[in-house]
């Protein structure tokens, strides 16, 4: 795997190419981009946009992964979440001609395309969104075979349906594409279910043993990402040989997010931030995390989520330590070379300096 984040830049305003609908409740937005911004926006497979905008005088923003393959215009698949702020303006607002601000490409769950190999991709629902990229990626080089293993609740609900069948036909000796249906009966039961551990299993033991996979790419709820992983462990796969990332962490609800006034009150810390090659030093209260506390110092630092699910803030400790709370964007790799979440992370030690552009 290669971990590739790109350097931070700020936000540009982008026009929207196109908004394809793919189901009833999802869309794919395709930005331009201008050819001053091409190395900007040049993306790893399987990499995601921060996009940002004002509502009611607040700065919102939401992380989605990029659905096109390298080389193409970057796009995002977007479903539509209950009352959400962001996905309800792009799935049924936003039209080509707009304009979105829009972060440059981040995030490690991203394959070495050189090194070829068979890759086992397993998403459900709106998680096939990088697996997508990757798989597509992937596929248009030589040296590379994919399965694709993608659960849904019904036929109508699949996103991408008919760009996953392209790929299937473009490549049919390379791909095997096998949907999982939990709330439609299909020919094989095997077919037919949730991906859970007695699914995964079988579809192991009958289609993808897994002592001749290289990697395998998780996307989807925490329950199916966490469930896929106690498997292949259990079934002796190296964890440095399975990548993950969540979409959202359904039974484990983000932590409320708390408001540090100006005044530094009880216990603190002096941090210093590196971000595009500039230095500020601050004091931090050890109640707050380090992305909460240092943004009134820092505004232009990245954050999306602010869950621990997107990755967007990962930057790397390189003096003192952190309490880094939660965790569902890190690997065990980028956590022991230091990277932390720091929506997440509190400070621990009287000093402490964490770097954004490692």
């Amino acid at each position: 795997m290669t971990a590739t984040v790109s350097r931070r830049t700020g936000f540009h305003p982008l026009q929207v190419a196109d908004v394809e609908r793919l189901c009833d409740d999802a869309v794919a937005v395709t930005f331009d981009v201008p050819s001053e911004l091409d190395t900007v926006y040049a993306f790893a497979p399987g990499q995601s946009l921060t996009l940002r905008r004002v509502v009611d005088g607040r700065d919102e923003r939401r992380s989605y992964s990029i659905c096109a393959a390298v080389g193409e215009k970057p796009r995002v698949g977007v479903r539509l979440v209950p009352d959400g702020i962001f996905s309800t303006w792009l799935v049924n607002e936003v039209r080509p001609g707009d304009t979105v601000e829009v972060s440059a490409p981040t995030g490690s769950f991203t394959p070495d395309l050189a090194a070829g190999g068979h890759h086992v991709l397993i998403a459900a629902g709106s998680g096939i969104t990088p697996v997508l990229s990757i798989a597509a990626s992937l596929l248009a080089t030589p040296n590379a075979t994919v399965t694709v293993l993608y659960g849904n609740r019904r036929t109508d609900t699949v996103m991408f349906a008919d760009e996953l069948a392209d790929l299937k036909d473009r490549y049919p000796a390379r791909l095997e594409l096998i949907h999982v249906l939990s709330r439609e009966p299909r020919e094989a039961e095997l077919f037919t279910g949730r991906l859970d551990a007695d699914k995964l299993r079988a579809l192991f033991d009958s289609l993808v043993p897994v002592d001749e996979v290289d990697h395998f790419w998780l996307c989807g709820p925490f329950a199916m990402v966490t469930t896929a992983q106690e498997l292949l462990s259990a079934l002796g796969v190296p964890a440095s040989h399975v990548h993950q990332e969540l979409f959202y962490v359904d039974d484990v609800p983000p932590e409320p997010v708390k408001h540090v006034d100006p005044a530094v009150a009880g216990a603190s810390s002096e941090v210093t931030l590196i971000l595009d090659s500039r230095s500020t030093t601050m004091n931090l209260p050890r109640e707050s995390s380090v992305l909460d506390g240092a943004q009134r110092f820092r505004p232009d630092l990245p954050f999306a989520c602010k869950g621990g699910v997107c990755g967007t803030c990962r930057a790397k400790v390189t003096e003192g330590k952190v309490d880094m709370r939660r965790n569902f964007a890190l690997e065990k790799s980028e956590v022991d070379a230091g990277f932390v979440l720091t929506c997440q992370s509190h400070p621990v030690s009287e000093r402490v300096t964490v770097d954004f552009d490692a």
